[in-house]
């Protein structure tokens, strides 16, 4: 899952109450985002779980990574790159692809390091989860695709991927939709205690720390997924066969390595790669993303999250949030696949 990040971390752990309030406040300025307000047009109506799998996979080399993707719509459409988050993976988007191939979008969705059959190419490569390392990942694949620019659409790491992205290289993010808004953050706020209740909610971080976190992730990590998934969507009824498709992600040889490090590291307990010192050194600070950006959240998200008017400052663009009704939790992209791809048709037109 996500650890949402603000220079007043305090300030995150809203009520639910507070973030469906706040909403009202984050759409002020940002209301052309809405549907039907931009002269997008509607995305059909469907149902999550109508797909089991993708068209097209992939693979390609990029960076220090042969990446693993699925691809999906006519090769000279608008790009979009879809980016799931922990512990899930690309099926996290499984519906939502061919809707936004259906109208007219490429649509690029890989798996992140430490996923599926995306691997090192070198077994002498540091195996960084850090923030930053992920973005340059996926720069790297814009590249490799040659693509020059694209719509970012994401949650969990994937949000904060697609947030530097837009924060760092604009020219390479041709708009934003980030679910629970604003991402980025640094191991330094990371280390301010929060309030006992808050601290719960972090528990599997705190876990990963020890050395039977690590052990114990390893030997469980399905099982841990699970219960992720199960805290995190409360009022999703996903199936076995469901979590079964993405569990099969976490078998990678790296998986694990990658996990334990993304969540050390933000809690300062692991080192960084030094090569991206100057580029955490940027994110830290807090960068303003000026892209065109619709924030998301569902009604029912039973991840920690922040309200959004706590995050409505980060973003000086064209702008607009949305609350998913229906007891929609974490996983926004798979338990409300349509909303997902009219946000991404609807930023386009900002």
């Amino acid at each position: 899952m996500s650890n949402q990040i603000h220079p007043r971390r305090r300030r995150l752990f809203g009520t639910a109450a507070m973030a469906l309030a706040t909403t009202q406040l984050a759409e002020i300025g940002g209301a052309a985002a809405q549907s039907g307000k931009t002269g997008a047009a509607d995305v059909p109506a469907i149902g999550p779980g109508t797909h089991t799998s993708f068209a097209a996979m992939r693979q390609i080399e990029a960076g220090v990574l042969n990446v693993g993707y699925a691809e999906a719509g006519p090769a000279d459409g608008r790009a979009v790159i879809l980016l799931h988050g922990w512990p899930y993976d690309i099926h996290s988007f499984v519906d939502v692809a061919p809707l936004l191939a259906t109208a007219g979008y490429r649509v690029i969705v890989p798996y992140l390091r430490g996923y599926g059959s995306t691997s090192f190419l070198s077994d002498r490569t540091f195996r960084n989860g850090q923030q930053g390392v992920v973005a340059v990942d996926i720069v790297a694949l814009m590249d490799a695709l040659k693509i020059q620019q694209a719509i970012l659409a994401g949650f969990d790491w994937g949000a904060r991927t697609a947030a530097i992205i837009a924060a760092l290289w604009p020219e390479r993010c041709k708009a934003l939709v980030a679910v629970s808004g604003y991402l980025i953050g640094s191991p330094a706020i990371n280390k301010t205690p929060l309030p006992p209740k808050a601290e719960y909610a972090w528990w599997y971080q705190y876990y990963f720390a020890t050395e039977r976190g690590e052990q114990g992730y390893d030997k469980y990590r399905h099982d841990f997924a699970r219960l992720i998934w199960q805290l995190a969507s409360p009022r999703w009824g996903f199936d076995d066969a469901t979590f079964d498709r993405s569990a099969a992600a976490f078998d990678n040889p790296d998986h694990v390595a990658i996990v334990i490090h993304n969540y050390r590291w933000r809690l300062g307990l692991a080192k960084g790669d030094p090569q991206y010192d100057t580029l955490e050194s940027r994110l830290a600070a807090g960068p303003v993303i000026g892209v065109p950006t619709i924030t998301m959240e569902g009604d029912a998200n039973g991840a920690p999250h922040a309200a959004a008017a706590s995050y409505r400052d980060k973003f000086s663009g064209k702008y607009g949030h949305r609350v998913i009704q229906g007891g929609i939790g974490h996983n926004l992209p798979q338990e409300a696949p349509q909303a997902f791809a009219q946000a991404v048709v609807d930023v386009d037109g900002l």
